[in-house]
C-alpha cells in the first residue's frame, strides 16, 4: 500500500502539524500525494475538539487551541507519542466506525507487545486499562473525516507530565483519570513508535 511514513525527532508545534495535515488532505483529494502516517511529539499544548465544553477548562489561564478534530479537550506534550495520519477511505471501505475500530485495535495490539492489556469503550472513545481496580485512560483518539479522507490521529501517554491534566477535565470525562505507560510498567518503550507503524499499516491492508 502506498503510504508515506514520517517520523519527527524534535518536538513539533501543534499548528505546524495541523497545517501540514490540512495541506496533505487537499493534495490527496486532488490525487497529488499519497496517504500519510506521521509520528511525533508536540510541544506542551491544550487542544479542544469540536464537541468540547468550556466547563471542561478548570484553569482559565491556560492557552487553548480550538481545532476541527472530533472529541473534546486534551493535553499534548513531551513524553507522549502522537500518531497523525491522512488516510483516503475511498480506497478502502467507506465505514467510519470500522476505521475507528481499526485505530483502537492498532493501539491495543501495540501495547500488548509490552504485556499491557488495554481495551476500548463504546461510551468513551479512547483506549483504557485497569490499574488498581480503577479504569484509567492511556490513549486519546480524535479523528475528522473530510470527503472520505480521515485525518488527525491518536496520542499514547508514555512518560508525559500527568499534572498537566489537572487544569482540564480530559475528554470531558469526570469519573475516570489519566495515566501513562511508565506509571503502569516502568520499562523501555523505545520500540513503540515502530510497532505502532507496523500494526497500523498491517491493519489498513486487511
Amino acid at each position: 500500500m502506498n503510504i508515506e511514513i514520517k517520523k519527527s525527532i524534535k518536538p513539533i508545534k501543534y499548528k505546524t502539524a495541523i497545517d501540514f495535515l490540512e495541506k496533505r488532505l487537499i493534495d490527496i483529494s486532488l490525487n497529488k500525494e499519497k496517504d500519510l502516517i506521521w509520528l511525533l511529539e508536540h510541544q506542551s499544548v491544550y487542544t479542544a475538539g469540536t464537541s468540547y465544553n468550556e466547563n471542561d477548562v478548570l484553569d482559565k489561564n491556560i492557552d487553548l487551541i480550538k481545532t476541527n478534530r472530533g472529541g473534546k479537550i486534551t493535553y499534548h506534550g513531551p513524553g507522549q507519542i502522537i500518531c497523525y495520519f491522512v488516510i483516503d477511505l475511498k480506497k478502502r471501505k467507506k465505514d467510519i466506525r470500522k476505521f475507528i475500530t481499526l485505530i483502537e485495535r492498532t493501539i491495543i495490539e501495540s501495547l500488548l507487545e509490552f504485556d499491557i492489556r488495554t481495551f476500548g469503550d463504546p461510551k468513551n472513545i479512547g483506549i483504557w486499562l485497569e490499574d488498581k481496580n480503577e479504569i484509567k485512560k492511556i490513549a486519546a483518539i480524535g479523528v475528522r473525516i473530510s470527503k472520505w479522507i480521515a485525518y488527525h490521529g491518536f496520542a499514547i501517554n508514555v512518560s508525559n507530565d500527568l499534572d498537566k491534566y489537572k487544569s482540564i477535565i480530559p475528554c470531558g470525562i469526570i469519573d475516570k483519570s489519566v495515566t501513562n505507560l511508565k506509571q503502569i510498567k516502568n520499562q523501555n518503550y523505545n520500540r513503540l513508535n515502530d510497532i505502532i507503524i507496523n500494526n497500523l499499516v498491517r491493519n489498513l491492508e486487511i
